[in-house]
């Protein structure tokens, strides 16, 4: 028999995220100060060195390149001074992907996975259409396979550029963002061995070089009290923007009734018949909200919440604009969520 087909709003299509190529026309990814130069890169770095665009000449120290004396200074000052450049070159852009159990959820338009891996992309997208590269670190439960990268429940792919660099992205969301593969990693306990968000960012501020765009897409519930500090250490040297993927069921209580529930392997009910039901579901939401909320302020990271049921073109154009304002930084009230 035919394999059956896979319901894109539930599973990760290929086909789907290759065709959100053609809707990224417009879209940029905003940055801090662009490039004046137009050999070498579209962005400026935080390193100096030899480079386009001279910065200033200081005092030389041991271990300076001889090759970048600043002659003139030296013989005016009586003393040997260095010439720097600020060094101008393409930005590599990062997306962390959460895929873990919670994740593989939704009940209006598609999984919060699947809206999540459609972002990713058209970030991807997005990027190579600028100039820019491409990586990604995957971290959760269903997240395994072959590649000396997978470790512990996370997949990196290392910064690349053009249109294989999203390729690679793609297949790699395809094979990671199976719900099937979250009931196996529960099954065997692995679910409870994977890393979660302090860990997946420790990792990725091994492949975030200094001056890097990092999308951070999850619902946050693998957050611990932890993250807060490894997210301040990577915003100290990279530009973060975090999304929030919340389903609609996560932002407001269901209607009063009892509702089949179940994870893949076990099912349950749940009452919302009561009023005190209803009011510690509602409240337990709103402090994961507010908790999310809270994170993002501290580190004066953008935020901006989307639902599945959103268009995630029109979202990823929003946070861009959200980024703009946000572009250099902003006071810790100044979070914006959409």
């Amino acid at each position: 028999m035919p394999k059956p087909i896979a319901n894109p709003n539930v599973q990760v299509s290929t086909q789907d995220l290759i065709g959100l190529r053609r809707r990224v026309e417009g879209l940029r990814l905003a940055v801090r100060e662009p490039s004046r130069s137009i050999l070498t890169g579209g962005h400026r770095s935080r390193f100096r060195g030899r480079g386009m665009d001279y910065q200033e000449s200081r005092h030389y120290q041991p271990g300076d390149d001889i090759r970048n004396m600043d002659w003139r200074i030296t013989a005016r000052a009586g003393r040997p001074h260095v010439k720097l450049y600020e060094e101008e070159r393409e930005r590599p852009v990062i997306v962390l992907l959460d895929l873990s159990p919670s994740m593989f959820f939704g009940t209006r338009g598609a999984f919060k996975s699947v809206a999540a891996a459609r972002l990713a992309v058209l970030i991807g997208w997005t990027a190579v259409a600028q100039g820019d590269r491409i990586g990604a670190l995957l971290f959760g439960a269903s997240v395994a396979g072959p590649s000396a990268a997978d470790v512990a429940g996370h997949r990196e792919l290392q910064p690349a550029g053009g249109r294989r660099a999203v390729l690679r992205l793609i297949r790699d969301l395809a094979s990671a963002g199976d719900p099937a593969a979250i009931t196996a990693s529960a099954a065997d306990g692995a679910g409870g061995r994977q890393g979660g968000m302090s860990s997946a960012l420790t990792r990725v501020r091994r492949v975030a070089r200094p001056g890097s765009l990092v999308f951070i897409i999850s619902d946050f519930y693998s957050m611990d009290p932890d993250t807060r500090h490894h997210l301040g250490q990577l915003r100290r040297h990279s530009d973060v923007v975090a999304c929030q993927v919340a389903d609609a069921l996560e932002l407001t209580p269901p209607p009063p009734g009892r509702y089949a529930i179940g994870d893949g392997r076990r099912t349950g009910v749940l009452d919302t018949r009561p009023a005190a039901a209803r009011e510690r579901y509602s409240d337990y939401f709103a402090r994961h909200h507010a908790a999310v909320l809270a994170l993002a302020k501290a580190q004066r990271v953008p935020l901006v919440r989307l639902s599945p049921e959103d268009d995630p073109v029109a979202r990823l154009a929003e946070g861009l604009a959200l980024r703009t304002r946000l572009g250099r930084p902003v006071p810790a009230s100044g979070v914006a969520v959409a």
